[in-house]
């Protein structure tokens, strides 16, 4: 019976009847909102109106925050630092286009009109090598079957163009939105910039007072994670982009800078993003020449091993150490939730999942020790505030 009582004070004693009502309660509004979930669409509406922007203000904070603070500590007021970092970056994005728009248009149109050319090219190429290898007696064996099995492959993209031309009606609302989001983002970064502090402290000063401590050093953990991620994140994408355009340009690699811009926007999504940015210079390359492919994986090589070992290793310190495989499975799942709005926010939600877990497993721990520690040992805790 003492085992028995002790196991259900560990679990909340009397407050476990709480916590079951509350599960229930959660329940029943679970199924009444399926019921009514239709009342609740203009509320969505605005939510993606205004998570855009929000996301991108975000992003921008947490890279121009620590200038922000530099700067004051330099004795610049606040303020003024911050309309001088963003009249400073509007001009050099300015400028870079004004420089660069061009060129760029060019190659991107011109790669445009030629890719199905070196798809088609490179096709061909494959399709001889097969017909002149050991797999060539199985080529019409295995062309006759994808014939057969995917003879419907033109209705359904048929289909899908349908329904793209069905969706071409939202364009209006979709241009609103990115508008809106151009509109609205430099105004709220602006004050994130100006008054983040004050949002966070009116915010703690809401909850009572017995909370304020915990969610605080939440508040900073996740500050700390995501804000050191989306910093590192970017910068070694920015970093793979110039490494890739030099290197691009040394080989006489056609639309160098369209391919760097790709790698380096790709880059931003761990493990997926360089596997997605090599694709159209491997094809390209393949179709110039095989020399030119060799330079181009020589390149590549030599790009993924200065980031791999010289810059991920002292911009990414800060970060979050996760293994490999998480990160794969965190961007398939949240990409298959969300699209590619989630494989590029995933990690930044795994990494705010995670304090919000390690903050439980924490508490979880000092319960179990209070209640259990004597009679079966005590789990080691770690102050681990300041710690991934």
């Amino acid at each position: 019976m003492k085992q028995t009582t002790r196991f259900i004070n560990f679990l909340g004693g009397k407050n476990l009847f709480f916590l079951f009502a509350l599960l229930a309660l959660i329940g029943v509004t679970i199924f009444i909102y399926n019921k009514v979930a239709f009342v609740f669409h203009p509320f969505f509406v605005i939510f993606s109106t205004v998570a855009p922007p929000l996301i991108l203000a975000f992003i921008a904070y947490y890279l121009l925050n620590p200038i922000v603070n530099l700067l004051e500590r330099l004795r610049i007021q606040r303020i003024w630092g911050i309309l001088i970092i963003i009249l400073a970056i509007g001009g050099i994005i300015t400028g870079l286009v004004l420089l660069t728009a061009p060129s760029i248009e060019t190659q991107v149109k011109e790669l445009a009109a030629n890719f199905p050319r070196y798809l088609s090219e490179l096709g061909a190429s494959i399709t001889s090598w097969v017909q002149n290898s050991f797999l060539g007696p199985y080529y019409e064996e295995g062309y006759n079957w994808v014939v057969n099995n995917f003879s419907d492959i033109p209705g359904i993209i048929g289909g899908y163009v349908v329904n793209a031309l069905q969706s071409v009606q939202n364009v209006a609302s979709t241009v609103t939105n990115v508008i809106v989001a151009i509109v609205t983002f430099p105004i709220i970064l602006f004050f994130l910039l100006k008054d983040g502090t004050r949002f966070k402290d009116y915010f703690l000063k809401l909850l009572p007072p017995g909370f304020r401590k915990d969610v605080n050093q939440i508040l900073h953990n996740m500050d700390t994670q995501v804000g050191s991620y989306i910093q590192g994140q970017i910068i070694v994408a920015t970093c793979i982009g110039i490494m890739l355009y030099i290197g691009y340009l040394i080989i006489g690699m056609d639309y160098a800078i369209t391919l760097a811009i790709v790698a380096a926007i790709t880059s931003v999504v761990p493990y997926l993003g360089p596997t997605i940015a090599i694709t159209p210079a491997l094809i390209i390359a393949m179709v110039d020449s095989p020399f030119m492919l060799i330079k181009m994986v020589i390149v590549w090589i030599a790009v993924q091993f200065l980031e791999g070992n010289f810059v991920s290793p002292n911009i990414m310190g800060r970060t979050m150490k996760i293994h490999p495989l998480t990160i794969i499975i965190v961007l398939l799942v949240a990409g298959n939730l969300f699209g590619v709005v989630g494989v590029i926010l995933g990690i930044p939600g795994y990494a705010i999942l995670k304090v919000l877990v390690q903050y439980l497993f924490g508490k979880f721990k000092a319960r179990y020790n209070k209640h259990f520690g004597e009679s079966f040992g005590f789990y080691p805790i770690v102050k681990e505030e300041n710690k991934d």
